[in-house]
């Protein structure tokens, strides 16, 4: 197969209906949505989840539960992975949130935490919004420092 040899899907060449071409068309006059009522006029659209007047499926179910409006979002970043970019040549020793933006293992406005997977083989000072207990251990361990910001 060859590039020359590609087709698009039937699906994808399927032409568009165009309404209100004249009656020879099959789609004239009405265009299609039939006589009068609610959804024939212009400028109709409808609500999404409208149910016609009926209890619309997502007032129906029972809720439940608590959604926190002020839960602090992190990113889960382990030890291996500090560990292998800083043996590439792209962190440091000292490894802080700008560093790791910069080689863009994380964005800007994200709030990092450290996890214990994985070793690492020399002394890393890093600095993050927090760290589990496992984190902590192997980065002392090694005879790094581990800073919350």
């Amino acid at each position: 197969m060859k590039l020359h040899n590609l087709a698009a899907p039937a699906p994808n060449r399927k032409t568009r209906k165009r309404v209100g071409r004249g009656e020879g068309s099959g789609l004239g006059k009405q265009s299609g949505r039939g006589h009068k009522g609610q959804k024939s006029g212009s400028g109709y659209s409808q609500k999404r989840g409208f149910e016609g007047g009926q209890m619309p499926l997502q007032r129906r179910i029972p809720k439940f539960g608590f959604k926190n409006p002020f839960r602090k979002e992190y990113v889960g970043l382990n030890l291996d992975v500090l560990d292998e970019f800083r043996k590439k040549g792209k962190l440091s020793d000292k490894v802080t949130v700008a560093d790791l933006v910069s080689t863009g293992i994380i964005r800007k406005k994200d709030r990092v935490k450290v996890l214990g997977r994985g070793e690492i083989d020399g002394k890393l000072q890093v600095e993050a919004h927090g760290f589990s207990k496992a984190a902590v251990e192997k980065i002392e361990k090694a005879g790094g420092t581990a800073t919350k910001i």
